[in-house]
């Protein structure tokens, strides 16, 4: 599903825009610090609940402003689709709310059936290096639109793992018994984290093919890509959650489940983030966002959004032929940024945005 429309008021230095998107290639120019990569920031936001940047969403608001707010539209390619309005507030000191079709949605991964939509960025290497947070995004991202009622799954579990935290802290707090109500908690705990731990496996199982030919293709390595489901693989969670319950008393939170998996990436037998160059890890998180682009692209009747901040920046002309020839075959909307006008490694854009000192006109 592509993105038709896009508006927004007070996103960093952006006071107001407004955006007819091309479905296919859409090219935004501008200057270093011109706002290029704020409104790329705003679709993925009006995607996702969330910037790509920070993980504090009032960040984003224009100084000196109280709200932030971005509104789009979809563009569907075929009926019977219809285009599908949504939008997101985010307001300092109050949570952030957001709309699809008008009508207030419960949880914000909601937006990303209405519109998804991926990232590529100069810093898309810390998806390699950095903590087990980013992969846990990225593999839940593609979880949610291969195995149905996994967003359902995943709020249930969390708020049983909030009431777990907070019977391990009162009984901490208080030395008082409350053995029954964790047993309880236990017992839900383990059969929805079970669940999650199955449903990440089998997305992952069906990226594998899609992750190795685009991992060779792209960085000419072969890695093994596999998943850590937050306990030992061989041990069912309730079992795991009883022989942790001590620890968890002492420190008033939960040690074991799929709140603390992994997506494990290792080049012969060796942690990639410890091996791999800087340039190599950004070929191998370029990869895992490709591949899952090609298995989305295979589930989904219309594929994602691709935004791509300055792609021909950090690759030298080989590297950048590969990844123009993996990208391509999606046939997906993209919206990338660049400095000038001049040749860009995707041909001629169908639309073409400038930005210059947070003004945006296209043409």
């Amino acid at each position: 599903m592509s993105l038709g429309l896009l508006t927004l008021e007070n996103l960093r230095c952006l006071r107001r825009a407004e955006l007819e998107l091309h479905s296919g290639r859409n090219l935004i120019i501008g200057a270093n610090g011109s706002g290029k990569t704020s409104l790329l920031e705003a679709i993925f936001l009006l995607g996702r609940g969330r910037s790509f940047r920070t993980r504090n969403s009032e960040r984003l608001i224009t100084h000196g402003e109280s709200r932030l707010v971005v509104f789009g539209r979809t563009a569907p390619a075929e009926p019977p689709a219809i285009p599908i309005g949504l939008g997101i507030q985010v307001t300092r000191g109050e949570a952030t709310v957001a709309k699809i079709q008008g009508e207030f949605i419960r949880t914000l991964a909601e937006l990303s059936e209405a519109l998804p939509v991926q990232i590529i960025d100069p810093g898309v290497h810390k998806l390699v290096e950095d903590s087990a947070y980013r992969r846990r995004r990225w593999m839940d991202w593609a979880t949610f639109h291969v195995e149905h009622g996994f967003v359902a799954m995943w709020a249930a579990y969390t708020r049983t793992l909030r009431q777990r935290n907070a019977t391990l802290k009162q009984i901490a707090g208080s030395g008082s018994t409350l053995a029954a109500q964790l047993d309880a908690w236990d017992i839900e705990l383990a059969q929805l984290g079970e669940k999650l731990a199955l449903a990440r496996r089998q997305m992952l199982e069906r990226l594998h093919r899609h992750w190795q030919e685009t991992v060779l293709a792209l960085s000419g390595l072969e890695l093994d890509l596999g998943y850590f489901q937050g306990w030992a693989r061989d041990t069912p969670l309730a079992e795991a959650l009883r022989h942790s319950r001590e620890r968890d008393l002492a420190r008033g939170s939960t040690h074991a489940g799929p709140h603390r998996g992994d997506v494990v990436l290792k080049l012969d037998g060796k942690l990639a983030r410890d091996t791999l160059s800087r340039g190599q890890q950004k070929l191998v998180a370029v990869s895992m966002i490709l591949a899952q682009l090609r298995l989305l692209a295979s589930i989904l009747p219309e594929p994602p959004t691709l935004l791509l901040d300055d792609p021909a920046a950090e690759l030298d002309p080989d590297r950048l032929s590969r990844f123009i020839d993996q990208v391509e075959p999606l046939h997906c909307q993209l919206v990338l940024t660049a400095l000038t006008a001049g040749r860009h490694p995707f041909g001629n854009p169908d639309r073409v945005f400038h930005v210059e000192q947070g003004r945006v006109s296209e043409g």
